[in-house]
């Protein structure tokens, strides 16, 4: 019996074991830094089932199955809630307030620990690594110190796996290449030299100046960034002044800077700053950019891809879909920076009502959703392990 047929079998007898887990990870959500129960509870379930999971400091772990050596096949899970406030009147809805899985991080790791449990009853002939990381949702992410930790010694390839509420529960959506893009958050400070409204010349207009950049940069990088890389800045936060007579001596934007591109990426804050330098100069004021560099670009390599693909259509043969690329932010991309592998986008919406998004408070996914990212996961062990024997791009074990 092959490895596939193996998790189906599994399923069948503990799937709503499977769904219980869930139920209560959704409604015990913790911030991004602060899963200790999430963790002790992985760490518990795992244990229960014969494994030795790993954590790492503070909170998250991995968990090892299968024989030891190098070049180990990883598998994701981001275990952080959102500080967001849930609203869907589930019977298990967060008992936390203002904290919610409200981007479907719940159905990762429910789907990732029932992976290592099925795969603890199977008699690998390759090891399998399945990694439980803390702090996806806070700027950098917590995928470097996962890094830092350890997390990827002996590992030589990746997958993991984002919710999809865009599409229907039985399809995954693939892509070759960039599948989310680069974030950065700039937080610019002007100051000048304020005064009554009536005299504007007699003064550095802070409002003025903060008004040029939000409506002059985003037009010059337009004519300064390849408009295919997908490069977007959108200011969400505007702070100046408190009467409307009076010029204030300082303000404050706050924006998102988004790319597809990592090699644009890499160059984009000078030119940022640059570019701002050259806006603010003629009213007299004077800037300080604080410039976060968030995470690189979640680059799917096209082997592990077509890997991962293939293992779709094993599970369904109509359910591998094209996905389109997110302007969205992940940090599975730092993995990817040391090893091959591929991100896939796991349908969760029902097929009925209205189409809802990640981020939101009335989120609802389908259940049905984490069995087919089990089997899924499932079915890339098995064409992984099968591919090991094969000469050619999978030689030596590694995805390129």
């Amino acid at each position: 019996m092959g490895i596939a047929a193996e998790v189906d079998n599994w399923l069948l007898e503990h799937g709503d074991q499977v769904i219980g887990w869930r139920r209560h990870l959704h409604s015990h959500p913790e911030l991004s830094n602060k899963e200790f129960e999430t963790t002790d509870f992985l760490e518990a379930v795992l244990m229960e089932h014969g494994l030795s999971p790993v954590r790492f400091p503070g909170t998250g772990l991995y968990v090892d199955i299968g024989p030891a050596g190098d070049n180990r096949l990883a598998f994701r899970a981001d275990i952080d809630a959102l500080p967001i406030h849930e609203i869907t009147g589930l019977e298990f809805a967060s008992t936390h307030p203002g904290v919610s899985h409200s981007c479907g991080h719940d159905v990762h790791t429910t789907v990732a620990l029932a992976l290592a449990c099925v795969l603890s009853t199977i008699d690998l002939p390759h090891g399998v690594r399945v990694i439980f990381q803390p702090a996806e949702e806070i700027m950098t992410g917590g995928a470097s110190d996962v890094i830092a930790h350890g997390g990827l010694h002996g590992v030589g390839s990746i997958f993991a796996l984002h919710a999809e509420p865009k599409l229907k529960v039985g399809k995954v959506g693939v892509r070759t290449g960039a599948i989310t893009s680069a974030t950065d958050v700039i937080t610019l400070k002007v100051q000048g030299a304020g005064g009554h409204t009536s005299r504007p010349h007699l003064t550095s207009d802070v409002v003025y100046a903060l008004g040029s950049v939000i409506t002059q940069l985003p037009a010059l990088l337009s004519r300064r960034v390849d408009p295919r890389t997908g490069t977007v800045l959108v200011f969400g936060q505007v702070e100046a002044g408190f009467a409307p007579n009076a010029i204030p001596q300082s303000g404050r934007i706050r924006g998102t800077l988004r790319t597809a591109d990592i090699a644009t990426w890499r160059e984009l804050e000078p030119l940022v700053y640059n570019l701002i330098d050259s806006i603010i100069a003629p009213t007299g004021c004077t800037f300080e950019l604080d410039y976060l560099r968030g995470v690189p670009p979640v680059l799917n390599d096209d082997v592990a891809t077509a890997l991962l693909a293939e293992a779709g259509r094993a599970v369904d043969p109509q359910g591998v879909v094209n996905a389109p690329q997110s302007s969205g932010g992940e940090d599975f991309s730092w993995y990817l920076e040391h090893v091959p592998g591929s991100m896939a986008r796991l349908g969760c919406w029902s097929g009925e009502g209205e189409q809802q998004d990640l981020h939101q408070g009335n989120l609802l996914v389908d259940e049905r959703s984490i069995g087919v990212g089990i089997r899924l996961f499932g079915s890339v062990v098995e064409r992984f392990v099968a591919k090991q024997s094969e000469p050619g791009d999978f030689g030596g074990g590694l995805l390129h």
